[in-house]
C-alpha cells in the first residue's frame, strides 16, 4: 500500500502522520514533503533507476472512480520512480473503431484532468501511445511468438464481446488487445506496472509473452512486476462501480452546482424508508463516500447519526456534496487555468513522446539485434 506523508518534524528520526482522504487530495498542487534518513535516501535512489509504466483509454474527463483506482496513485509513485504514463488511444479504436470522432477530443480532457491532479511533466513522462510507433512494431514482432490460444483464452475477451453485444468486436485487434498491452509495457523495459490486487492476474500474460520471447532470443526484456497500489472501491450514483457506460459518475473537475445536483441522485440505505428510520451505513452507498473524502471524526459523527436517526438522507447528501466541493476544489481551479491555456497539454504530450520515443528506440534496437533483424549496413 502507498502512502502519502506529512513532515510533522525536522529530526533525524522524521515523524510522519498520515494525511486524511480529504487532505490528500489538496496535497498534488506539488511535490510532497519527505524525510529520509540515509538508508531511505540510498533506497529511494534505487527506486528512481526503475521504471513504472501506466496508462488509460481517453474517454474524456476523469471521473473519481479513475482517480482513486489509478491517478491518485500515479501522483505519488512520479517522486519515488521513472514514471511514464499514456493516453492508450490505439486502444480505445479495438472497440470504437466504428466512430473514432471523440477520440482527439477526449485525449486532450484526458491529460488536462492528469495534470489538474497532479502530475508533473518535470517529474514523470505524459505521452500519446499512437506518436511512439514502436508500439506497433514490437507488438508486430511479439504476435510472430505468441501462441493464439494464450489471447483467446484471456477471460475479458469473451466478457467484453458478450458485454457489448452492440458492437462487432470479432476483430483482430481485439483479440490482439492483451499483446499491444504487453507491447506498451515492455518496450519502456518497465520494472513495475501500479495494479490494485485483484488485478495482478491481468499482468500474467505480459509475464508469460516476455518468458518465451527471452527464452527464443535471451533476456532482452525485464519481468515486468506488479506494484500493488491502494484502489479503494468507488462505487457509482448507484452503487455499481463507477463506470461512464453505467451513466453513474461524478466528475474530477465537475462544478459546484453539478457536484450538489448528482449527490442528490445517490442511492442511500434501501431499507431507510422514512426519516426517522434508523439507517446503516454499512449498506449506504453515500456513505461511501464519506470513507473517501471526510476527515475521520466527520466520519464517525455521521456513523452514529445515521444509526440513530438524528441526521436524514437528504441532509446527509448536502453535508456529503460539500465537503466533496471543497476537497476538489484546487483540482478543479488548475483545470481551469488549463482550459485558458490549452498549450499546457500539448506540450506536456510533446516533450513526453519525445522521450518515450527515445527510450522505445532503444528497446527495439536490442529486439531487432535479438532476433537478428537489425540490418547495420544500411545505417550508414
Amino acid at each position: 500500500m502507498l502512502l502519502r506523508w506529512k513532515l510533522e518534524s525536522q529530526s533525524p528520526q522524521c515523524s510522519f502522520t498520515p494525511f486524511t482522504p480529504a487532505a490528500k487530495l489538496r496535497l498534488h498542487s506539488g511535490p510532497g514533503a519527505f524525510c529520509h534518513s540515509s538508508a531511505a535516501q540510498t533506497k529511494l535512489l534505487n527506486k528512481q533507476n526503475h521504471y513504472v509504466l501506466s496508462g488509460l483509454r481517453p474517454t474524456g474527463r476523469v471521473h473519481l472512480g479513475n482517480y482513486f483506482g489509478a491517478i491518485r496513485n500515479w501522483v505519488g509513485l512520479q517522486d519515488q520512480y521513472r514514471c511514464f504514463y499514456f493516453v492508450a488511444d490505439w486502444h480505445a479504436l479495438t472497440s470504437d473503431y466504428a466512430d473514432p470522432s471523440r477520440i482527439r477530443a477526449s485525449v486532450f480532457d484526458a491529460v488536462a484532468d492528469w495534470l489538474a491532479a497532479g502530475l508533473d511533466p518535470s517529474r514523470c513522462t505524459i505521452f500519446l501511445q499512437s506518436e511512439v510507433k514502436e508500439h506497433a512494431e514490437l507488438h508486430l514482432l511479439l504476435s510472430m511468438v505468441t501462441p493464439l490460444p494464450w489471447l483467446e483464452r484471456v477471460p475479458t475477451f469473451k466478457e467484453q464481446q458478450q458485454q457489448l453485444v452492440e458492437k462487432d468486436l470479432n476483430t483482430y485487434g481485439f483479440l490482439g488487445y492483451p499483446l499491444l498491452q504487453t507491447a506498451d509495457i515492455i518496450v519502456y523495459r518497465a520494472n513495475f506496472v501500479p495494479v490494485g490486487e485483484d488485478q495482478a492476474s491481468h499482468l500474467e500474460l505480459s509475464r508469460e509473452i516476455v518468458r518465451r520471447f527471452n527464452n527464443l532470443y535471451g533476456p532482452v526484456f525485464p519481468e515486468p512486476q506488479a506494484l500493488f497500489t491502494a484502489t479503494p472501491k468507488v462505487p457509482g450514483l448507484d452503487g455499481r462501480k463507477m463506470s461512464k457506460s453505467y451513466g453513474n459518475t461524478i466528475g474530477l473537475t465537475a462544478s459546484a452546482d453539478e457536484i450538489r445536483a448528482l449527490v442528490m441522485t445517490m442511492f442511500t440505505d434501501p431499507n431507510r424508508i422514512r426519516r426517522k428510520d434508523p439507517g446503516n451505513p454499512d449498506i449506504c452507498n453515500l456513505f461511501q463516500f464519506h470513507r473517501l473524502f471526510s476527515t475521520p471524526d466527520v466520519i464517525a459523527r455521521v456513523d452514529h447519526e445515521c444509526r440513530t436517526a438524528q441526521i436524514g438522507c437528504v441532509d446527509d447528501k448536502k453535508l456529503m456534496a460539500e465537503i466533496i466541493i471543497e476537497s476538489l476544489a484546487p483540482i478543479r481551479e488548475r483545470r481551469e487555468k488549463i482550459e485558458k491555456d490549452p498549450s499546457m497539454v500539448w506540450d506536456a504530450l510533446k516533450a513526453g513522446n519525445q522521450i518515450a520515443r527515445e527510450r522505445a528506440a532503444e528497446t527495439l534496437v536490442n529486439v531487432r539485434k535479438a532476433m537478428n533483424i537489425q540490418y547495420d549496413e544500411l545505417m550508414k
